[in-house]
């Protein structure tokens, strides 16, 4: 992690594949939980409520966390920061296999591992976004693309250890393998140094324009083809936290993300349940099918919306706006479809599509902040929409565990689900706003 050493021309793919991993990882774990919890809850005897709060606490420990995550992002070495929190992730993931009760589950399932998992955000795309310019959306799409294929995994994998050597081993492989990863990132993940001496960019076609794909290629001919320094960089942490409010634009969008959030914290701890009790399948089957099925179609998504992103905005500015208008406004009935499917195949079928949408929507949730947001304040930018995202969004699990309790008939899932496909219409209505409304004046005072 010696920002020293010169780097090679082609590091910004391996730092892509680097933080790919730790994606993977990241969501791997965080999944892990619904895959086994059917286990959790005969071995512990937990209520639906209980199962619920667990997930709720992690959603809610990394809404609150992500100011400061922000903070350390844009104020201190992203790889150090990044290197330390999987580390620490990795660890508590590893230790919630010994956990004996409700206690023990919120304080290390809950609270520590979201503790970990709240610093790897901001400065994660804060370093993609500094590193890929012209392949910005792609990036952030392949990016994306390791947290399903890490949900996918977990999903199989999980269920099938847990299936065999109990769910406690699921979190101790999983766990072992994030600490092994940290290691190698001591040894390879790296950022250039900060100067602040390049000249902006305009927002717009000009972000695909591929001429500072790689900082530490072009920094010399930086600081020799500009004789007037920039500004320096003056963010507060306050004014930083508070841009995203000041940007309609950012607002409108944490809006949206917001009910993504919602849905997918859901999903990732109740889909499985719902399969299993609905459908009567095996852990194995139930994690696995939930998993795959939306996560795989997601992938898809998100890769192909990533790269048609990326060639639209060149030419439309909009271009990422109206592509997540599209995904949620047709994200809503395909939720809705899975919650109220009379068959496996067609719940199956339903949470592709929901998937597919889902992926098209996310291959640009950051992009399209950074078009309004400037590079000094992004990290903090990403951590402010997390948090506000992530606070709403952490009473999605339990509320959907008090419903499954609630309805004796085994209905309280299929009802929970049906509900938050409203949520997606909320979002497709801000989006368009946005587009129609704020985005272009937001963008031109966004300079690269």
């Amino acid at each position: 992690m010696k920002p020293s050493k010169p780097l090679h021309a082609r590091y910004k793919w391996e730092l892509l594949a680097l933080l790919c991993l730790a994606f993977f990882f990241h969501q791997g774990d965080r999944a892990i939980f619904g895959v086994v919890l059917p286990q959790i809850r005969a071995d512990l005897l937990l209520t639906g409520a209980q199962e619920g709060l667990v997930g709720s606490v992690l959603f809610f420990t990394l809404a609150i966390l992500m100011p400061f995550a922000g903070f350390a992002g844009d104020r201190f070495p992203k790889t150090r920061v990044i290197t330390s929190c999987l580390l620490f992730w990795s660890t508590a993931t590893l230790f919630t296999g010994f956990a004996g009760g409700v206690v023990a589950l919120v304080a290390l399932r809950s609270v520590a591992t979201a503790g970990g998992e709240a610093f790897y955000a901001p400065s994660a795309y804060s370093l993609l976004a500094k590193f890929h310019r012209s392949t910005r959306s792609i990036a952030m799409s392949v990016h994306q693309a390791a947290l399903y294929i890490g949900v996918i995994t977990s999903g199989f994998l999980g269920g099938w250890i847990a299936d065999r050597w109990g769910w406690r081993s699921a979190f101790y492989v999983f766990g072992a393998c994030g600490i092994l990863l940290a290691f190698v990132f001591m040894l390879r993940l790296r950022d250039t140094p900060e100067n602040n001496t390049a000249p902006a960019a305009p927002v717009g076609p000009d972000l695909a324009s591929g001429r500072v794909d790689n900082p530490g290629a072009t920094q010399g001919r930086a600081l020799q083809n500009s004789p007037v320094p920039a500004p320096a960089d003056d963010t507060s942490f306050l004014r930083s936290l508070g841009l995203i409010f000041r940007t309609p634009t950012a607002l409108l969008l944490t809006v949206a993300f917001t009910a993504i959030v919602c849905v997918n914290n859901a999903y990732v701890v109740w889909a499985p349940s719902f399969l299993q009790d609905k459908f009567h399948l095996s852990l194995t089957l139930a994690g696995g099918y939930s998993m795959l099925f939306h996560h795989l179609a997601a992938m898809a998504g998100v890769l192909a919306g990533g790269a048609f992103s990326d060639f639209r905005a060149r030419t439309r500015p909009t271009a990422r706006l109206e592509l997540q208008t599209i995904a949620m406004a047709l994200g809503a009935p395909a939720i809705l479809w899975m919650a109220l499917a009379p068959s496996l195949a067609t719940a199956c079928l339903a949470m592709g599509i929901f998937g597919f949408f889902r992926g098209l929507y996310e291959c640009n949730t950051h992009a399209s902040l950074f078009d309004v947001i400037p590079p000094r304040s992004r990290a903090t930018a990403v951590s402010v929409m997390t948090m506000a995202a992530f606070l709403i969004g952490s009473l999605s699990p339990w509320a959907l565990g008090r419903m499954k309790d609630t309805f004796a008939d085994g209905s309280g899932l299929s009802r929970g689900f049906a509900a938050l496909a409203a949520l997606y219409v909320i979002g497709a209505g801000a989006v368009a706003f946005a587009r129609a409304r704020t985005f272009r004046r937001d963008a031109l005072r966004t300079n690269e």
